[in-house]
């Protein structure tokens, strides 16, 4: 095994999601290990008031990890991961469709420094605005790959697989 990957579901989805399925078992296919952590009893709480819950159960998550874990999360999931990377020791980030705040949460989005990260975004996101997502990724120098989809970006499932698959060999 190549080692553990956590993917984390949006807000109003569940961890069977297409693009969370896709990528664990393309992951899987390649010898690495998933888990996909059910939020939804978080999300029943609102938007804001899901973000310390997810995060909570994330770090759960890590620390029953034997090594640090990649965590891929989308929309609401990639926050939530993003800000565990912060609390818990992580090997890698793969975000998509990143809300770049959270009104009424009480921590900003960020990551933690030195962890190997990659940003997925669509220009016609409707939810999270791509600029605000462009000046995240350039203060902090990291990739951000953006496609031309909406928030969901189903239509680029075979290019985020692609890329996602290239991450994955750079760390093993």
């Amino acid at each position: 095994m190549r080692g553990q990957i956590i993917l984390s579901h949006g807000s109003g989805s569940g961890p069977d999601a297409v693009k969370t399925s896709a990528l664990a078992a393309r992951a899987e296919a390649l010898g690495w290990r998933t888990q996909r952590p059910d939020f939804r009893v978080h999300d029943a709480h609102g938007y804001a008031a899901a973000v310390a819950p997810r995060v909570a159960q994330l770090v759960t998550l890590i620390a029953a990890c034997d090594t640090p874990p990649v965590l891929v999360g989308s929309s609401m999931g990639a926050f939530a991961s993003a800000l565990a990377s912060v609390d818990a020791p992580v090997a890698a980030l793969f975000l998509m469709a990143t809300p770049p705040m959270i009104p009424g949460a009480e921590r900003a989005f960020d990551v933690r420094a030195g962890v190997p990260a990659v940003l997925v975004h669509g220009w016609r996101d409707e939810l999270c605005p791509v600029a605000a997502v462009q000046a995240f990724a350039a203060a902090r120098h990291l990739p951000l790959l953006l496609v031309d989809d909406d928030h969901r970006l189903a239509g680029s499932l075979d290019m985020i697989t692609a890329q996602f698959v290239a991450f994955l060999g750079r760390l093993a």
